[in-house]
């Protein structure tokens, strides 16, 4: 019946059989979108919508003393409207799951062996439940503060250990076949030259465009830790940012000449732009910024200036990669003298 459903668009099949659609954001009521599916008052109706236009109101106060209002009360404070906007975006997503499945519960009910068994039924989901007790701990955290309740029950809960090596780091070769599909010009390839050569998540990748440039530096402070960075243009990347059309106010724009108006949006579109010059599932935007460093190491960079380049707030998080990039090379002095010293031995012994 349709193609890619957009954001935040649902529909249900009403009692005559005709399906019905909506608009709704995490912790608001749906609003009907008028006319036929992908019609003109359609499409322009679900843009108000997702500009904020049409009258989507929050939902009424849940009832007293359920977990459903002390989120309500929680996403009031200031704690939480003090956090990365993509941040309460993510944790906005784990509070609706929440509330759809627990929400009438009283919140003083809820206990640390509650919270344990919750945790070990996902256990084949390791990182979405390790990242919804966080976000339900810092919840708590807050209603400690403030009174709710005396103790907080995520104390004493285990995270899941999971081992895994996280994002896909991009090999040389990769980057190659990318390239080769995606020429100069592109705005798939300047989306690689960006990420590549200056390190950024993908929201700063959305952000960064001509203001940003200051004697021949990017010069921009990142959304996710609030660090300044001075990044270099090298000339194989402004060869490609003037090669390609972009916006006024970002490099990278949609093919209607517009800033992406999410990270996750440019990250669907990146991936499909991976999956076009045929690259495995696991090469993503995130993948390219592990590149970028591992590069960067292995070419001599120090610690302290892969954090002025990546933004990184934490010197052991740079260490990864110049403490592999070390081994690296210790192994090829050690194999180096290795060598060496059979070429000596194999000699021949001059009397």
């Amino acid at each position: 019946m349709t193609g890619a459903r957009r954001r935040y668009e649902i529909h249900e099949r009403n009692r005559h059989g005709k399906h019905v659609w909506y608009f709704r954001r995490p912790g608001q009521i749906r609003v009907r979108l008028p006319g036929e599916y992908n019609s003109r008052e359609y499409i322009n109706a679900y843009n108000d919508a997702f500009a904020g236009k049409l009258a989507v109101q929050p939902v009424g106060r849940p009832a007293a003393h359920t977990l459903a209002w002390l989120l309500h009360q929680y996403r009031q404070s200031a704690h939480f409207k003090g956090l990365r906007p993509s941040t309460r975006r993510v944790r906005d997503s784990i509070f609706a799951r929440l509330v759809g499945k627990s929400g009438t519960q009283p919140f003083k009910a809820i206990k640390r062996q509650h919270l344990q068994a919750a945790m070990d039924a996902r256990a084949d989901q390791p990182f979405a439940a390790n990242n919804a007790l966080k976000a339900i701990r810092k919840m708590f955290e807050w209603a400690v503060s403030a009174g709710h309740i005396d103790l907080n029950p995520c104390d004493g809960v285990k995270p899941i250990k999971a081992k895994t090596d996280g994002f896909h780091s991009w090999t040389v070769d990769q980057v190659e076949q990318y390239r080769k599909h995606h020429p100069v010009g592109t705005r798939a390839r300047l989306a690689l030259d960006i990420m590549l050569f200056c390190g950024l998540r993908r929201g700063d990748v959305v952000r960064v465009g001509p203001q940003h440039v200051r004697e021949g530096l990017i010069t921009l402070r990142t959304s996710k830790t609030n660090t300044m960075v001075y990044l270099t243009i090298w000339p194989e990347l402004k060869r490609s940012i003037d090669a390609t059309t972009t916006g006024d106010l970002a490099f990278m724009v949609t093919s209607y000449g517009k800033p992406f108006s999410t990270p996750e949006t440019f990250g669907t579109w990146f991936a499909l732009q991976c999956d076009n010059a045929g690259l495995p599932k696991e090469c993503r935007a995130h993948g390219l910024r592990k590149a970028g460093a591992t590069i960067a190491a292995d070419n001599g960079a120090t610690a302290h200036e892969l954090c002025a380049m990546f933004g990184w707030t934490k010197l052991a998080t740079a260490e990864i990669y110049t403490k592999e990039a070390d081994r690296k090379r210790l192994s090829r002095a050690a194999s180096a003298r290795i060598a060496n010293n059979h070429a000596l031995q194999c000699q021949p012994q001059l009397m």
